[in-house]
């Protein structure tokens, strides 16, 4: 599938599975690196209400993955035949309510990302982290924040959207200084061209995808972000254009007495399928 597609065209190749008990965890992260994907969702349907998807890279398991998410739900809509489809999916670290509508130019699918857990960037020893993005204190346009919808990564905003396309980071030291505080990546951006709408890059070579071509869980951290600084939590992300694979992704964040949930979308191209031999 390609998820979160630009009007038709690009997105992010992400590799569905229908998933096989006797497939050892060596097996789909095989499978993951068979299919030349970042990321690989496999979906186990013996639990036909509320079927459950676990994600591969190459190098390791992760608890979530928003895109995976929404690929799955299109191959699970498609598979069907129906027109639309209301529910919900499992993934290791909680369920999450899914909503996709068949159209056109492919599958529009939402999920409810749930409470967004937000905290200032505090490391004392500084610096690392925005070195090995390749940038500077005077590229930094605001203050960089934590969030999380279940595992930490860098809000980073830098002053304009050359700085972003220019960004050459060193993957190996980024890695490294992911580890040693705990996040699972940065997710770089630029509010351009208006305060709606950003274009955005996100690196996580700590789980083995240097860049992402689109990361719809960090979109939705940035809308909760923006609600929590300035009241808008209305947002369009563009990413992928450094891979001439154009993505969009939309959020929207609302204050609950609970914390600030978002809600994800985005619209999931179908791919012909791919033959492993």
């Amino acid at each position: 599938m390609n998820a979160c597609t630009r009007d038709g065209r690009g997105g992010s190749p992400t590799a569905v599975v229908i998933d096989d008990a006797m497939l050892t965890d060596d097996d789909r992260h095989a499978i993951a690196r068979r299919t030349g994907t970042s990321h690989t969702a496999f979906i186990d349907t013996s639990t036909a209400h509320t079927p459950t998807v676990r994600f591969f890279t190459s190098a390791c398991e992760l608890t979530n993955c928003g895109h995976g998410i929404m690929a799955a739900q299109a191959v699970l809509l498609h598979r069907s035949g129906a027109t639309e489809h209301h529910g919900s999916l499992r993934t290791a670290g909680r369920t999450f309510a899914t909503s996709a509508i068949r159209r056109r130019d492919g599958f529009e699918v939402w999920f409810d990302q749930g409470v967004i857990a937000l905290a200032d960037y505090a490391d004392a020893t500084a610096g690392g982290i925005i070195a090995a993005l390749d940038l500077q204190r005077a590229d930094i346009a605001a203050g960089v924040r934590v969030a999380s919808p279940g595992t930490p990564r860098l809000l980073v905003p830098v002053r304009d959207h050359l700085t972003l396309l220019s960004m050459r980071p060193d993957f190996d030291r980024l890695a490294t200084e992911c580890r040693r505080l705990g996040y699972l990546g940065c997710f770089t951006y630029a509010l351009w061209p208006t305060a709606r709408t950003a274009a955005a890059r996100m690196f996580a070579p700590a789980i083995g995808v240097d860049e992402d071509i689109a990361n719809a869980n960090s979109v939705g951290c940035l809308a909760a972000h923006l609600l929590d600084t300035s009241g808008n939590g209305e947002i369009e992300v563009h990413q992928g254009d450094t891979f001439r694979r154009p993505s969009s992704i939309s959020a929207s964040a609302t204050r609950t007495g609970s914390g600030i949930v978002t809600r994800v979308g985005g619209v999931v191209g179908l791919s012909p399928p791919i033959v492993l031999g």
